[in-house]
């Protein structure tokens, strides 16, 4: 059991040593690769100190809780800071058994400093609830050490999802943690200062967890072992749980975010385009779809002639909420029967006879492109 209280962010660090330990994290492992890390909140000035957009645009950013004008607005904000924070540790979580698995050295050591990283973003979203948001934050903080992904717990759905192998770990770090790019970004215009202030080191960490996965799945296809229709099974798991992090079809939600200036959107100071606020999750989303299909077109590059492509997913497929939820969809966006559909699925997502075919593949350590481990740059 953690503890039960907290009163100071050393209470909360406190809690945070035990969670480790109740997860099972392997902390020899992360001493042998990251032996000099340290876990500690980072915060870099903003590139602008007025809020960026929305009805407060033009004022000083926030710098602390009490300059929020009401209360709406800091429950929204807290939130944001909360869901945020429950991403971080359930990634962890769900890759805490992959160490014994791993094909090499390097794999390890990106393994371990991905989850030191995502240990460290929440940290930082702890330390802004500890500090900023009185006995509520400290409440919302400890509740970020005491749902768990594998108990299916967690806050949004592709943290609930089982990461059982390496082309899961290379898959997830490329189509989920790219969404993670993109709701950093999207809050790195905030109108709190401290939020704001927290995400260009949090981007610039989260820059190396994408190569790794983008790298990984590379790797994978220059290998040539894994058939290339099981890759794209793991393609059809992650994705669709991707295109849900983005929220609901016309969200109040983001709208009220946007007028608040809490939330901005992903080429917020790239674009002259004027906003829809009832579109804000679709936009985002639809963004993301053609950041990963120019990925995908380059991973094709790397299949031989003979061989089937990979696609992107359509984005009605298998989805758990919004406008396409619960819908029969394919993934290249037909419309089947419900009976078609369950049959569909059978054929289109990982099965046991695909998992048993990895087991075997896995067996040998050249399922992987080989990288040499070069010590912690």
């Amino acid at each position: 059991m953690l503890k039960a209280q907290i009163s100071t962010f050393n209470d909360w660090v406190d809690i945070f040593a035990e969670w480790k330990k109740d997860i099972g994290y392997d902390e020899k492992t992360f001493k042998r690769f990251l032996p000099n890390y340290v876990l500690e909140p980072k915060y870099e000035p903003c590139r602008y100190n007025e809020i960026e957009f929305g009805d407060f645009r033009g004022d000083r950013k926030w710098e602390r809780v009490l300059d929020i004008p009401n209360q709406g607005i800091r429950d929204a904000l807290q939130q944001l800071i909360v869901y945020q924070g429950d991403t971080e540790f359930a990634s962890v979580e769900q890759q805490r058994y992959l160490v014994d698995r791993a094909p090499s050295d390097y794999d390890l050591y990106a393994l371990m400093r991905i989850n030191a990283e995502e240990m460290r973003h929440g940290w930082q979203m702890s330390h802004i609830l500890v500090t900023h948001f009185g006995e509520g934050g400290r409440k919302e903080a400890m509740k970020l050490l005491e749902r768990r992904a594998y108990e299916q717990k967690r806050l949004l759905g592709s943290f609930n999802e089982v990461m059982e192998n390496w082309l899961d770990m290379y898959t997830y770090t490329e189509f989920i943690d790219r969404d993670g790019k993109f709701q950093l970004k999207m809050l790195s215009h905030s109108s709190f200062m401290p939020l704001a202030m927290s995400m260009d080191p949090m981007l610039k960490e989260e820059a190396f967890h994408l190569g790794t996965g983008n790298n990984g799945l590379k790797r994978i296809l220059k290998a040539g072992k894994i058939p290339v229709e099981i890759v794209q099974k793991y393609f059809n798991k992650w994705v669709p749980t991707a295109y849900d992090l983005f929220g609901t079809d016309g969200s109040s939600n983001a709208h009220w975010a946007y007028v608040w200036g809490l939330k901005g959107r992903y080429n917020e100071s790239e674009t002259d385009e004027e906003v829809r606020r009832d579109q804000l999750n679709q936009m985002a989303r639809g963004l993301y779809h053609a950041e990963i299909s120019k990925l995908i077109v380059d991973m094709n590059t790397l299949i031989g002639e003979d061989q089937p492509k990979l696609i992107v997913p359509d984005i009605k497929f298998n989805r758990k909420i919004g406008t396409y939820a619960h819908q029969t969809y394919t993934i290249d966006g037909k419309l089947l029967t419900t009976e078609q559909y369950e049959k569909y699925k059978l054929e289109i997502l990982p099965t046991d006879k695909d998992r048993e075919i990895l087991r075997g593949i896995f067996k040998e350590n050249d399922w992987i492109e080989f990288k040499p481990f070069k010590g912690d740059a």
